[in-house]
């Protein structure tokens, strides 16, 4: 048995001896001895990786910092002191192996697989970023990488963590508004530039590592539109408005309704020039029936397309007569649930006057202690989180990311989602599971 593995045990060991004394005294919880903290590497620190760094600095000790840019990293080790600094997880992963517990992955989307998959090779917990990945076979693989090697896992997915949103698929698990045959799911996004090229290449600045970010895509030369935010917008590198939001804003309905292994799903879209993603896009999921759900459709808008206007009649409005710009409509055959939470934390049944003295059904779901607290808490033997890999952060990401395959072939999609093949567009294989740059693998 390594040294690491003794420790995750120890870990495990001293959360369950102790767990009734320190639910009943957070302060000794506070005071454990270090031997006794979670240690963390943090790959990926500004950004939404300031956040997760800050949640997992709350749960252990930070012990090392991972980011291509120095000036992320010199900023982030004035609030982790003490924590080693690295460019490159790979050399982190090495050389730090037996004093880390867990990472987090804050990464551009890219580069989640390969070092979620590095890290839980070697016997890591991780956390990582939604979407869970860039390509579906990569949401797959992560998930089986997590059970072979018994390690705790959570997608940043927060919504998942809300008691509104379990409470909403509570809700409608329960039969409030009847069966389900629509789910209707629309954002804000984007608010970076899609529908364009590359601006001109230029050196990229001293302090980023170039090569670094770009991990295992295909190389090109430095573009300022693509770091530090704009890379969302770029197939290589992002998702696209889909792969952004959908994990969180079709989070609530997939809960309830397992919206998961569509059949087919078909695009309509500004077009693309397989550089960006399309200025818009409306997908199309249809979902067979499932354990007794009812086969149903998925609607998703982006790029400012709405459902139609007859959809949302009765849907409340904003102080200007206005649908919020992100929401998420359920249409069942007895009424409708509406949420305008990009996390689903909030919602209302509709019409509102049928639903008035409505008191609602018992607690199914256990109600979550925290998103990253459910993480940290299973790594010390606790339950299992709900957004993990193998059992639902995969599948919701297999879905979401069929969107964009669809976006990409432009057409209709037959899928096949138990080998993971599109029946009737074999040239999109590549997309479906990509080739990596020498030095990367999965």
């Amino acid at each position: 048995m390594t040294m690491n593995n003794n420790r995750r045990n120890f870990l495990k060991i001293s959360a369950a001896a102790g767990v009734g004394y320190w639910a009943s005294n957070m302060q000794a919880a506070e005071s454990k001895s270090p031997n006794e903290q979670i240690n963390f590497a943090c790959i990926g620190v500004q950004g939404k990786g300031s956040s997760d760094s800050r949640d997992a600095s709350r749960s252990g000790n930070i012990v090392a910092i991972c980011d291509i840019d120095d000036n992320n990293l010199d900023k982030a080790a004035k609030e982790f002191e003490g924590a080693k600094k690295y460019n490159d997880f790979r050399k982190m992963l090495d050389e730090m192996d037996k004093e880390i517990d867990a990472v987090t992955v804050s990464t551009p989307d890219h580069c989640h697989a390969v070092v979620s998959a590095d890290a839980m090779k070697r016997g890591k917990h991780c956390f990582t970023q939604k979407p869970l990945t860039h390509s579906i076979w990569e949401a797959r693989r992560l998930g089986e990488i997590a059970k072979e090697n018994k390690v705790v896992t959570q997608m940043g997915n927060q919504g998942t963590s809300h008691a509104g949103l379990r409470r909403a698929a509570e809700v409608i698990q329960s039969g409030a508004i009847g069966t389900v045959a629509e789910v209707h799911v629309w954002t804000n996004r984007p608010i970076w530039p899609q529908g364009q090229g590359y601006d001109e290449a230029e050196a990229a600045p001293k302090t980023v590592h170039w090569d670094n970010f770009i991990g295992p895509a295909k190389m090109i030369d430095y573009r300022p539109n693509i770091h530090p935010f704009k890379w969302r917008g770029y197939w290589e590198f992002g998702t696209g408005a889909l792969g952004d939001m959908a994990c969180h804003t079709v989070n609530m309905p997939y809960m309830a309704l397992k919206l998961r292994d569509p059949v087919s799903v078909e695009a309509v879209t500004s077009g693309h020039n397989g550089i960006t993603y399309p200025k818009w896009s409306t997908i199309t999921f249809d979902f067979p029936e499932l354990n007794g759900r009812p086969a149903l459709k998925l609607y998703w808008y982006d790029g400012g397309k709405m459902p139609d206007n007859a959809l949302l009649d009765g849907v409340p409005r904003n102080g200007e007569g206005k649908v919020a710009d992100s929401g998420c409509l359920l249409v069942g055959d007895k009424g409708r649930l509406y949420s305008s939470s990009d996390y689903g934390a909030s919602f209302q049944l509709l019409p509102e006057e049928a639903y008035k003295n409505y008191e609602g059904p018992a607690e199914t779901i256990p109600r979550s202690p925290g998103h990253f607290k459910e993480f940290a808490d299973a790594i010390k033997g606790g339950p299992e989180p709900m957004s993990n890999f193998p059992n639902y952060a995969g599948p919701l990401s297999e879905t979401i990311l069929l969107g964009n395959l669809s976006v990409w072939a432009g057409k209709k999609i037959e899928w096949d989602a138990q080998n993971m093949v599109a029946k009737n567009a074999p040239e999109v294989a590549e997309i479906i599971r990509p080739t990596y740059r020498e030095g990367y693998t999965l």
